[in-house]
């Protein structure tokens, strides 16, 4: 069986609280050669949020996933091409593990052929996601690597997501992560700001995300960690 993500290199994460930069548009955003656009954030997003940017990339032919924080925002668009619900395996208690997936189940009609689970890895403290989540950060390359190796055996995750969210990652830790994996897909989060990064983060995993580098500084900041992360598949 193969998956949408199987011939991923890059995916963009779009926050829908956050403002494109002037001038820059979702035809913009859509044309940075990113393989899907992923659409989520942790703080202060809703569902009208989710739907103005779904909205405006609809037209463009690029994979739309939704990443909702919590069952709340979630949206129901045509547009969508499916939704990766986060679990957080190194979370501090049970609510971002299961807690809120029972009540993601509750959703009328919900969609199980296009609704996917990725098990994250939340490795930096001073992250939204990681407080918020009271993740265990203080995690050795033999831990991430055990964990990503329970999300694949023991629970049958398809995506191990290591998150370092806003800053970029320890390469140790992420290789322990992906050498743990047999079939599942390592996605990698955090820090990505240029080709180095990119190159470099994308050697040591399958997909690589990017995020507020988009918000932060545009397209064109996009479309050269784009070419990183597809010229380290390459090689």
């Amino acid at each position: 069986m193969t998956n949408p993500w199987d011939d991923w290199d890059h995916v963009l994460k779009v926050d829908p609280d956050k403002d494109l930069q002037p001038g820059e548009t979702f035809e913009d955003v859509c044309r940075t050669g990113t393989d899907a656009i992923e659409i989520g954030g942790t703080l202060d997003v809703t569902a009208e949020k989710m739907t103005r940017v779904v909205d405006a990339a609809a037209e463009f032919d690029v994979p739309l996933y939704q990443e909702p924080s919590n069952p709340g925002v979630v949206i129901d668009s045509p547009a969508l091409d499916g939704y990766l619900i986060p679990t957080v395996f190194n979370a501090g208690g049970p609510f971002w593990i299961t807690g809120a997936h029972k009540e993601w189940v509750r959703i009328d009609d919900l969609d199980w052929s296009r609704t996917h689970t990725e098990a994250y890895i939340v490795l930096n403290p001073e992250a939204s996601v990681a407080q918020l989540t009271e993740a265990d950060c203080d995690l050795t390359a033999d831990d991430v690597g055990a964990y990503a190796k329970v999300a694949e055996r023991m629970f049958g995750q398809e995506i191990v997501y290591v998150e370092y969210s806003g800053t970029f990652g320890d390469t140790e830790k992420v290789a322990a992560a992906h050498d743990a994996l047999d079939d599942a897909a390592l996605f990698y989060g955090g820090g990505i700001h240029d080709y180095k990064s990119a190159n470099e983060m994308a050697a040591h995993s399958d997909v690589v995300v990017v995020g507020d580098l988009l918000h932060d500084e545009g397209v064109d900041a996009v479309r050269e960690t784009v070419k990183g992360a597809k010229d380290a598949q390459d090689d």
